[in-house]
């Protein structure tokens, strides 16, 4: 035996009927509060205070990679005059 019931309700009237809790103004009040954090970050950003950060680490990165092209470019072109010598 089979019984089924089709229920039509907002997520809102099921919470009430079945005795759960209004999360409603706790989730507003918590966004409201993280809108108000979000924004002081930012207004606390210094761009120039940014860039000392993140410039250094890119150019290091930048050497570092032009580093490791000419040793490869080096050893490329040793490993060719070696070749060429031995013929």
């Amino acid at each position: 035996m089979k019984i089924k019931f089709d229920i039509e309700c907002t997520p809102q009237e099921a919470r009430a009927f079945l005795g759960l809790p209004d999360v409603v103004p706790m989730q507003e009040k918590f966004m409201e509060e993280l809108q108000e954090k979000l924004a002081q970050n930012i207004k606390d950003m210094d761009p120039e205070a940014l860039a000392k950060t993140w410039v250094p680490m890119a150019m290091q990165n930048w050497t570092d990679m032009q580093k490791s092209f000419w040793g490869q470019m080096q050893a490329a072109s040793t490993s060719t005059e070696k070749d060429n010598k031995d013929q």
